[in-house]
Protein backbone atom coordinates (compact mmCIF):
# COMPACT_ATOMS: atom_id res chain seq x y z
CA UNK A 1 0.00 0.00 0.00
CA UNK A 2 1.49 3.32 -1.06
CA UNK A 3 1.39 6.42 1.09
CA UNK A 4 -1.17 9.05 0.18
CA UNK A 5 0.34 12.14 -1.48
CA UNK A 6 0.79 15.29 0.55
CA UNK A 7 -1.91 17.82 -0.29
CA UNK A 8 -1.20 21.50 -0.79
CA UNK A 9 -3.89 24.17 -1.24
CA UNK A 10 -3.15 27.29 -3.22
CA UNK A 11 -5.29 30.29 -4.07
CA UNK A 12 -5.20 31.64 -7.64
CA UNK A 13 -6.89 34.87 -8.66
CA UNK A 14 -8.01 36.04 -12.11
CA UNK A 15 -8.19 39.84 -11.73
CA UNK A 16 -9.99 41.50 -14.63
CA UNK A 17 -10.54 45.07 -15.70
CA UNK A 18 -11.44 46.92 -18.89
CA UNK A 19 -9.43 49.66 -20.57
CA UNK A 20 -11.02 51.09 -23.70
CA UNK A 21 -11.78 48.13 -25.98
CA UNK A 22 -9.64 45.67 -24.04
CA UNK A 23 -10.63 43.16 -21.38
CA UNK A 24 -7.46 42.79 -19.33
CA UNK A 25 -6.20 40.34 -16.73
CA UNK A 26 -3.42 40.97 -14.22
CA UNK A 27 -0.40 38.73 -14.70
CA UNK A 28 2.92 38.12 -12.98
CA UNK A 29 5.90 37.60 -15.25
CA UNK A 30 8.37 34.75 -14.56
CA UNK A 31 11.39 36.06 -12.64
CA UNK A 32 13.83 33.35 -11.69
CA UNK A 33 13.33 30.53 -14.19
CA UNK A 34 14.97 31.16 -17.54
CA UNK A 35 13.35 28.00 -18.90
CA UNK A 36 9.82 29.09 -18.03
CA UNK A 37 8.69 31.84 -20.40
CA UNK A 38 5.07 31.73 -19.35
CA UNK A 39 3.36 34.32 -17.12
CA UNK A 40 1.02 33.31 -14.31
CA UNK A 41 -1.88 34.56 -12.25
CA UNK A 42 -1.25 35.95 -8.77
CA UNK A 43 -1.36 32.97 -6.41
CA UNK A 44 -0.01 31.64 -3.14
CA UNK A 45 -0.60 28.94 -0.54
CA UNK A 46 -3.54 29.03 1.83
CA UNK A 47 -2.07 29.27 5.33
CA UNK A 48 -4.82 28.67 7.92
CA UNK A 49 -2.53 29.82 10.74
CA UNK A 50 -2.33 33.25 9.06
CA UNK A 51 -5.47 33.45 6.88
CA UNK A 52 -8.77 33.16 8.72
CA UNK A 53 -10.56 32.68 5.39
CA UNK A 54 -9.48 31.92 1.83
CA UNK A 55 -10.64 35.35 0.69
CA UNK A 56 -8.35 36.95 3.27
CA UNK A 57 -5.57 34.77 1.89
CA UNK A 58 -6.26 35.77 -1.72
CA UNK A 59 -6.30 39.48 -0.83
CA UNK A 60 -3.00 39.02 0.99
CA UNK A 61 -1.30 37.43 -2.02
CA UNK A 62 -2.81 39.91 -4.50
CA UNK A 63 -1.69 42.86 -2.38
CA UNK A 64 1.80 41.41 -1.97
CA UNK A 65 2.35 40.33 -5.57
CA UNK A 66 0.60 42.97 -7.67
CA UNK A 67 -0.63 45.67 -5.29
CA UNK A 68 -4.15 45.86 -6.73
CA UNK A 69 -7.14 46.92 -4.63
CA UNK A 70 -9.94 44.48 -5.47
CA UNK A 71 -13.65 45.18 -5.81
CA UNK A 72 -15.97 42.26 -6.55
CA UNK A 73 -14.47 38.89 -5.54
CA UNK A 74 -16.03 35.44 -5.85
CA UNK A 75 -14.84 31.87 -5.67
CA UNK A 76 -14.93 30.05 -9.01
CA UNK A 77 -14.10 26.41 -8.55
CA UNK A 78 -11.75 23.99 -6.82
CA UNK A 79 -9.33 22.43 -9.30
CA UNK A 80 -8.07 19.11 -7.98
CA UNK A 81 -7.81 16.81 -11.01
CA UNK A 82 -5.16 14.16 -10.77
CA UNK A 83 -2.21 14.90 -13.03
CA UNK A 84 -3.00 18.59 -13.52
CA UNK A 85 -0.55 21.17 -12.15
CA UNK A 86 2.03 18.55 -11.27
CA UNK A 87 5.23 19.39 -9.44
CA UNK A 88 7.82 17.25 -11.22
CA UNK A 89 10.37 17.98 -8.49
CA UNK A 90 7.98 16.72 -5.81
CA UNK A 91 6.00 13.87 -7.44
CA UNK A 92 4.56 12.72 -4.10
CA UNK A 93 2.61 15.95 -3.64
CA UNK A 94 -0.76 16.97 -5.04
CA UNK A 95 -1.90 20.58 -5.37
CA UNK A 96 -5.51 21.60 -4.95
CA UNK A 97 -6.03 25.03 -6.48
CA UNK A 98 -8.95 27.23 -5.44
CA UNK A 99 -9.67 29.73 -8.22
CA UNK A 100 -11.19 33.18 -7.74
CA UNK A 101 -12.57 35.87 -10.03
CA UNK A 102 -11.89 39.46 -8.99
CA UNK A 103 -12.93 42.66 -10.76
CA UNK A 104 -11.09 45.96 -10.67
CA UNK A 105 -12.07 49.37 -12.03
CA UNK A 106 -9.79 51.78 -13.86
CA UNK A 107 -8.57 53.37 -10.62
CA UNK A 108 -7.41 50.01 -9.25
CA UNK A 109 -5.75 49.18 -12.57
CA UNK A 110 -3.31 52.02 -12.06
CA UNK A 111 -2.21 50.76 -8.64
CA UNK A 112 0.57 48.32 -7.90
CA UNK A 113 3.92 47.82 -9.53
CA UNK A 114 6.80 45.39 -9.57
CA UNK A 115 7.02 42.53 -12.04
CA UNK A 116 3.35 42.46 -12.90
CA UNK A 117 1.37 43.63 -15.88
CA UNK A 118 -2.05 43.63 -17.49
CA UNK A 119 -2.58 41.42 -20.55
CA UNK A 120 -5.47 41.34 -23.02
CA UNK A 121 -7.43 38.24 -22.07
CA UNK A 122 -8.01 37.39 -25.74
CA UNK A 123 -4.28 36.90 -26.19
CA UNK A 124 -4.84 33.66 -24.24
CA UNK A 125 -8.12 32.77 -26.00
CA UNK A 126 -8.10 34.45 -29.44
CA UNK A 127 -10.96 32.22 -30.66
CA UNK A 128 -13.25 33.86 -28.07
CA UNK A 129 -13.19 37.37 -29.58
CA UNK A 130 -15.87 37.77 -32.27
CA UNK A 131 -16.02 41.57 -32.31
CA UNK A 132 -14.47 41.69 -35.79
CA UNK A 133 -16.35 38.65 -37.03
CA UNK A 134 -15.63 34.95 -36.81
CA UNK A 135 -11.97 34.54 -35.71
CA UNK A 136 -9.88 33.30 -38.62
CA UNK A 137 -7.95 30.92 -36.36
CA UNK A 138 -11.03 28.72 -35.98
CA UNK A 139 -11.16 27.72 -39.63
CA UNK A 140 -7.43 28.03 -40.36
CA UNK A 141 -6.08 25.88 -37.54
CA UNK A 142 -8.40 24.93 -34.66
CA UNK A 143 -11.26 23.19 -36.46
CA UNK A 144 -8.95 21.20 -38.83
CA UNK A 145 -6.85 20.08 -35.84
CA UNK A 146 -9.96 19.04 -33.93
CA UNK A 147 -11.25 17.08 -36.94
CA UNK A 148 -7.97 15.19 -37.05
CA UNK A 149 -8.23 14.43 -33.33
CA UNK A 150 -11.86 13.30 -33.67
CA UNK A 151 -10.86 10.51 -36.04
CA UNK A 152 -9.16 8.89 -33.03
CA UNK A 153 -11.68 10.14 -30.45
CA UNK A 154 -15.12 9.90 -32.11
CA UNK A 155 -16.81 9.84 -28.69
CA UNK A 156 -15.98 13.55 -28.39
CA UNK A 157 -17.98 14.55 -31.50
CA UNK A 158 -20.99 15.81 -29.53
CA UNK A 159 -18.88 17.83 -27.09
CA UNK A 160 -17.02 19.51 -29.93
CA UNK A 161 -20.26 20.20 -31.81
CA UNK A 162 -21.84 21.92 -28.80
CA UNK A 163 -18.78 23.76 -27.56
CA UNK A 164 -17.68 25.12 -30.94
CA UNK A 165 -21.15 25.75 -32.36
CA UNK A 166 -20.84 23.35 -35.29
CA UNK A 167 -23.57 21.82 -37.45
CA UNK A 168 -25.81 24.91 -37.37
CA UNK A 169 -25.60 25.33 -33.59
CA UNK A 170 -24.95 28.87 -32.39
CA UNK A 171 -21.70 29.71 -30.66
CA UNK A 172 -22.38 30.13 -26.92
CA UNK A 173 -20.20 32.85 -25.38
CA UNK A 174 -20.32 31.18 -21.97
CA UNK A 175 -18.68 27.88 -23.06
CA UNK A 176 -15.17 29.26 -22.60
CA UNK A 177 -13.97 26.52 -20.25
CA UNK A 178 -15.57 23.76 -22.32
CA UNK A 179 -13.68 24.91 -25.42
CA UNK A 180 -10.39 25.20 -23.60
CA UNK A 181 -10.80 21.76 -22.00
CA UNK A 182 -11.41 20.17 -25.42
CA UNK A 183 -8.28 21.82 -26.83
CA UNK A 184 -6.30 20.64 -23.81
CA UNK A 185 -7.63 17.09 -24.12
CA UNK A 186 -6.84 17.07 -27.85
CA UNK A 187 -3.24 18.10 -27.12
CA UNK A 188 -3.71 21.48 -28.78
CA UNK A 189 -2.40 23.56 -25.87
CA UNK A 190 1.19 23.98 -24.77
CA UNK A 191 0.14 23.12 -21.22
CA UNK A 192 -0.99 19.61 -22.17
CA UNK A 193 2.30 18.99 -23.99
CA UNK A 194 4.46 20.27 -21.11
CA UNK A 195 2.50 18.13 -18.66
CA UNK A 196 3.42 15.04 -20.67
CA UNK A 197 -0.06 14.23 -22.00
CA UNK A 198 1.11 14.24 -25.63
CA UNK A 199 4.48 13.08 -26.95
CA UNK A 200 4.31 15.52 -29.89
CA UNK A 201 3.86 19.33 -29.72
CA UNK A 202 0.50 19.31 -31.49
CA UNK A 203 -0.27 22.79 -30.16
CA UNK A 204 2.13 24.43 -32.61
CA UNK A 205 0.10 26.48 -35.07
CA UNK A 206 -2.74 26.96 -32.56
CA UNK A 207 -2.74 30.61 -31.40
CA UNK A 208 -3.01 31.63 -27.77
CA UNK A 209 -0.43 32.36 -25.08
CA UNK A 210 -0.01 29.60 -22.50
CA UNK A 211 0.24 30.16 -18.74
CA UNK A 212 2.07 28.46 -15.92
CA UNK A 213 0.54 25.56 -14.01
CA UNK A 214 -3.24 25.31 -14.41
CA UNK A 215 -3.76 29.04 -14.72
CA UNK A 216 -5.18 29.20 -18.25
CA UNK A 217 -7.85 26.73 -17.19
CA UNK A 218 -8.67 28.97 -14.20
CA UNK A 219 -8.73 32.02 -16.47
CA UNK A 220 -11.10 30.27 -18.91
CA UNK A 221 -13.40 29.48 -15.98
CA UNK A 222 -13.27 33.12 -14.88
CA UNK A 223 -14.13 34.48 -18.34
CA UNK A 224 -17.04 32.06 -18.75
CA UNK A 225 -18.33 32.96 -15.29
CA UNK A 226 -18.07 36.69 -15.97
CA UNK A 227 -19.93 36.35 -19.27
CA UNK A 228 -22.69 34.36 -17.64
CA UNK A 229 -22.98 36.56 -14.56
CA UNK A 230 -23.04 39.69 -16.70
CA UNK A 231 -26.55 38.67 -17.84
CA UNK A 232 -28.11 38.27 -14.40
CA UNK A 233 -26.11 40.53 -12.05
CA UNK A 234 -24.84 44.10 -12.69
CA UNK A 235 -21.16 43.15 -12.35
CA UNK A 236 -20.30 45.36 -15.32
CA UNK A 237 -20.41 48.38 -13.02
CA UNK A 238 -17.58 46.97 -10.90
CA UNK A 239 -15.42 47.46 -14.01
CA UNK A 240 -16.52 51.04 -14.67
CA UNK A 241 -15.09 54.31 -13.44
CA UNK A 242 -17.36 56.27 -11.03
CA UNK A 243 -18.57 58.30 -14.02
CA UNK A 244 -18.82 57.02 -17.59
CA UNK A 245 -20.50 57.57 -20.93
CA UNK A 246 -22.91 55.17 -22.60
CA UNK A 247 -20.31 54.49 -25.28
CA UNK A 248 -17.81 53.47 -22.61
CA UNK A 249 -20.42 51.21 -21.02
CA UNK A 250 -21.18 49.56 -24.37
CA UNK A 251 -17.47 49.02 -25.11
CA UNK A 252 -17.10 47.34 -21.74
CA UNK A 253 -20.05 45.04 -22.45
CA UNK A 254 -18.60 44.14 -25.86
CA UNK A 255 -15.16 43.48 -24.38
CA UNK A 256 -16.64 41.06 -21.84
CA UNK A 257 -18.88 39.18 -24.28
CA UNK A 258 -16.50 39.31 -27.24
CA UNK A 259 -19.25 40.48 -29.62
CA UNK A 260 -20.48 43.73 -31.16
CA UNK A 261 -23.80 45.08 -29.90
CA UNK A 262 -26.35 47.20 -31.72
CA UNK A 263 -25.93 50.75 -30.38
CA UNK A 264 -29.59 51.79 -30.22
CA UNK A 265 -30.79 48.44 -28.87
CA UNK A 266 -28.11 48.57 -26.16
CA UNK A 267 -29.08 52.08 -25.11
CA UNK A 268 -32.77 51.23 -24.98
CA UNK A 269 -31.99 48.21 -22.82
CA UNK A 270 -29.83 50.28 -20.45
CA UNK A 271 -32.56 52.91 -20.13
CA UNK A 272 -35.12 50.23 -19.23
CA UNK A 273 -32.79 48.71 -16.64
CA UNK A 274 -33.10 51.78 -14.40
CA UNK A 275 -29.43 51.41 -13.46
CA UNK A 276 -28.14 54.87 -14.37
CA UNK A 277 -28.33 58.40 -13.06
CA UNK A 278 -27.18 61.36 -15.09
CA UNK A 279 -24.44 63.39 -13.43
CA UNK A 280 -25.48 66.52 -15.29
CA UNK A 281 -21.95 66.72 -16.66
CA UNK A 282 -20.46 66.21 -20.07
CA UNK A 283 -17.27 64.39 -20.94
CA UNK A 284 -14.52 66.68 -22.18
CA UNK A 285 -13.33 65.47 -25.54
CA UNK A 286 -12.25 66.76 -28.93
CA UNK A 287 -15.38 65.49 -30.61
CA UNK A 288 -19.01 65.86 -29.68
CA UNK A 289 -19.38 65.98 -25.84
CA UNK A 290 -21.05 62.92 -24.30
CA UNK A 291 -23.21 62.85 -21.19
CA UNK A 292 -21.68 61.29 -18.08
CA UNK A 293 -23.63 58.78 -15.99
CA UNK A 294 -23.08 56.90 -12.73
CA UNK A 295 -24.42 53.62 -11.38
CA UNK A 296 -27.59 54.36 -9.43
CA UNK A 297 -27.49 51.49 -6.93
CA UNK A 298 -24.41 52.15 -4.85
CA UNK A 299 -25.41 49.63 -2.18
CA UNK A 300 -26.42 46.37 -3.85
CA UNK A 301 -26.36 44.08 -0.84
CA UNK A 302 -30.11 44.23 -0.29
CA UNK A 303 -31.15 44.75 -3.91
CA UNK A 304 -31.68 41.68 -6.12
CA UNK A 305 -30.58 43.49 -9.28
CA UNK A 306 -30.58 41.71 -12.60
CA UNK A 307 -27.86 42.08 -15.20
CA UNK A 308 -27.91 43.29 -18.78
CA UNK A 309 -29.39 40.54 -20.92
CA UNK A 310 -27.49 41.15 -24.11
CA UNK A 311 -26.07 38.74 -26.64
CA UNK A 312 -25.26 38.75 -30.31
CA UNK A 313 -28.25 37.76 -32.42
CA UNK A 314 -25.99 36.90 -35.35
CA UNK A 315 -25.90 33.18 -36.17
CA UNK A 316 -22.30 32.00 -35.81
CA UNK A 317 -21.83 28.59 -37.30
CA UNK A 318 -18.76 26.43 -37.17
Amino acid sequence: MTDAPEIFIDISTAIMCVAGDDLLCRMVEPQDDANNHRPRLPFGPFMPDQHRTMEIGLRHWVREQVGVDLGHVEQLYTFADQGRQRDFEAPDTHTVSVGYLALANQTARGSGGGASLWRNIYSFFPWEDWRDGRPACLDESIIPALDTWLTAAPEAQERVRLAFGRDRDQWDEEFVLERYEILYEAGLTEESYLEGRNPEPLYQGIPGTSLQLDHRRILATALGRLRGKFKYRPVIFDLMAPQFTLTQLQKTAEAILGVRLHKQNFRRMVEKSNFLDSTGKMEKSRGRPAELFRFRHGDRADRPLSGLRVSSSRPRRG
